[in-house]
């Protein structure tokens, strides 16, 4: 039986999350969707954007978290890019 490691396995699964929602997802709503607590994805996302990998926007009162592009720029750019 294969043992689970959760620490490894976060990472990814935020990353495929981010990439499956282009317009960026909050805190929360990465919490929902992965089902883990808030504290887990703030710890996760802080090592990704520390990693160069993910990118923060603050819009309003939220903040919204994207998964950057190999190209270093973030996806958000590309959609609101779209839009002109």
């Amino acid at each position: 039986m294969k043992k689970v490691n959760k620490k490894t396995d976060m990472k990814p699964k935020i990353i495929r999350t981010l990439s499956r929602h282009p317009e960026g997802l909050t805190i929360q709503n990465l919490a929902d969707e992965i089902k883990v607590s808030r504290h887990t994805i703030i710890r996760y996302l802080s090592e990704l954007v520390g990693e160069g990998l993910v990118y923060r926007r603050k819009v309003g009162s939220a903040t919204l978290h994207y998964l950057k592009d190999v190209s270093g720029k973030a996806n958000s750019e590309k959609v609101f890019a779209k839009g002109k």
